[in-house]
């Protein structure tokens, strides 16, 4: 695999600069004989937004695994949030890291009213029990599902929301505890196309607001990457073809060689679009 842009290098950014949210140097995660990320450097910086592109099998939900401290390198280290997994108890860390993915929308019980969803995250559990929360809490919680346009589910179940509206309150529960960084894994999956454009622009207006944090969304679709974001990062068979700017980095040239067949890209009006030449 040719890398088309050359990552930059970790020494150019300290691994203790505050600024900085995730660094992954040479990491490689290996099951059996089967490399799952090979090699992987990456810098995360506090006011950027990425996006992580590639076919199936390339290793993005892996690479947010590491990032999400929720999986150990098998060779290489990881920093995030300035702590080193393996030196760090990741229960707290992941505290500081909101994420939703597909294995989150499975645990959450249907029967659960939208705003103990969003609100049980300050306890870090799914199903609210014997917790109390304060005002403060359920206030926090409120104010969320109405910047994401879900106020009006609030007394609903999750278990009767639409697909859209579900990966909002999703979205809503990983914001919940003022997360430093934020990892959303393919979250217009299984959306309709008016479901897929409320999300981008309200992931757009995330992505512009300067109290938002870092953000790292994974997708299959260049069509799904929102206004403002900064950043991207392209994989096949667990290796970077490319990594940088999102205008240098989503070309058709290198989304060609990440999908392995020939792409033309077109940028309008803030969107991207691919089609196969």
């Amino acid at each position: 695999m040719v890398r088309v842009s050359e990552p930059r290098h970790a020494a150019q950014i300290p691994i203790d600069d505050p600024d900085l949210v995730i660094a992954i140097d040479d990491a490689s995660v290996v099951r059996g004989d089967t490399h799952l990320l090979r090699d992987v450097s990456w810098r995360v910086e506090l006011d950027e937004r990425w996006v992580v592109l590639g076919p199936n099998g390339a290793g993005k939900t892996t690479l947010l695994n590491l990032a999400a401290a929720r999986l150990y390198p098998t060779r290489g280290t990881v920093h995030v949030l300035g702590e080193r997994l393996g030196r760090v108890d990741v229960n707290e860390l992941r505290t500081r890291i909101g994420l939703t993915t597909v294995a989150l929308h499975d645990r959450i019980p249907p029967a659960e009213p939208v705003l103990d969803v969003v609100v049980t995250a300050a306890w870090g559990v799914l199903g609210r029990f014997r917790e109390t929360y304060q005002s403060v809490d359920t206030d926090r919680a409120t104010r969320l599902l109405a910047q994401l346009g879900a106020a009006a589910l609030a007394t609903r179940t999750y278990g009767t929301l639409s697909e859209g509206e579900r990966k909002r309150v999703q979205i809503a529960r990983a914001l919940m505890t003022d997360p430093e960084l934020l990892l959303l894994d393919e979250p217009a999956a299984g959306l309709d196309l008016g479901g897929r454009e409320d999300l981008v622009r309200r992931l757009a207006e995330l992505a512009a607001d300067p109290q938002a944090p870092a953000l790292v969304l994974v997708t299959h679709h260049v069509e799904e990457i929102p206004p403002g974001f900064s950043h991207a990062l392209l994989l096949r068979q667990g290796q970077v073809v490319a990594q940088g700017p999102v205008h240098s980095t989503i070309t058709g040239e290198n989304l060609s060689a990440t999908f392995d067949v020939p792409l033309k890209v077109e940028h309008v009006d803030g969107r991207f679009t691919a089609r196969a030449l």
